[in-house]
């Protein structure tokens, strides 16, 4: 990753406020069923259904529908009746939902409790725009995580654990969309205070700090490690840390 993906990636979870970092509340619950999420990952009202996925620390399919593309889209037209995304399908409750305020209703209604300050009004507003501008910022030099690719189909979906505003997590994000590669989301979002900071820092000052998230704890377990990005691809065998290498992997294995 070079100096300008990593500025701008910055730049975008900055004008985020970095949401889609924690997963504090202790009303959140999971889903029985894997949810399934129809996205694009540059655009900025599938961003924030991905901030609240992550906030309520909720797996969820990724299923990329990139500008151009053809492997997703025409199963989301079928579900939907319309080409619009973001796009949830929750098997627990039956509902198909586009427009990421209702998406985001249904996240909260569902598995955080109840509602969600800022849903409407004022707030949605300054969600909306400064979603955008994160959009913007990653589409200085081209625009990223929008546009598909040609590249091969996976016989399984990867797996990628990821929090929606870490800056070396997006370009992996990113790729996968634009190769339309499906695969699951791991959120791993931070559930306690002293798991702030680079792991470094952490490995540091809080050594022995528990650990509370699912993902974090499976993670942990299966590398001895606590960092993203991490792709598990099942079909090569293949596990890596590192979000350069994780790219170069990506463009060998599926790019054409």
């Amino acid at each position: 990753m070079n100096a300008l993906d990593f500025t701008t990636s910055i730049l975008a979870s900055s004008v985020r406020a970095w949401r889609g970092t924690t997963a504090f509340s202790r009303r959140a619950k999971q889903p029985e069923k894997l949810l399934e999420l129809y996205d694009i990952e540059g655009c900025p009202y599938c961003r924030l259904v991905r901030e609240v996925l992550c906030e309520l620390d909720i797996d969820a399919m990724i299923y990329p529908c990139p500008k151009g593309g053809m492997r997703f889209r025409p199963a989301a037209l079928d579900i939907s009746g319309v080409s619009q995304f973001p796009l949830l399908v929750d098997p627990n409750t039956g509902d198909a939902i586009v427009e990421s305020a209702d998406i985001i209703a249904h996240l909260y209604q569902y598995y955080g409790g109840g509602k969600v300050a800022g849903a409407k009004g004022l707030g949605r507003q300054v969600a909306v725009a400064s979603s955008m501008l994160a959009t913007a910022y990653r589409s200085v030099g081209r625009a990223r995580g929008m546009y598909a690719k040609n590249a091969e189909v996976p016989t399984q979906p990867l797996e990628l654990y990821s929090f929606e505003s870490s800056p070396y997590s997006r370009p992996v994000r990113e790729l996968l969309c634009e190769l339309e590669i499906p695969y699951r989301l791991r959120n791993f979002a931070k559930s306690r205070w002293q798991e702030m900071g680079p792991p470094l820092v952490r490995a540091k000052f809080f050594p022995d700090a528990p650990i509370s998230s699912p993902n974090r704890i499976r993670l942990n377990e299966l590398t001895g490690r606590s960092q993203v990005p991490y792709l598990v691809d099942i079909n090569t065998g293949v596990g890596m840390f590192e979000s350069t290498d994780i790219l170069a992997y990506l463009q060998q294995t599926y790019g054409r």
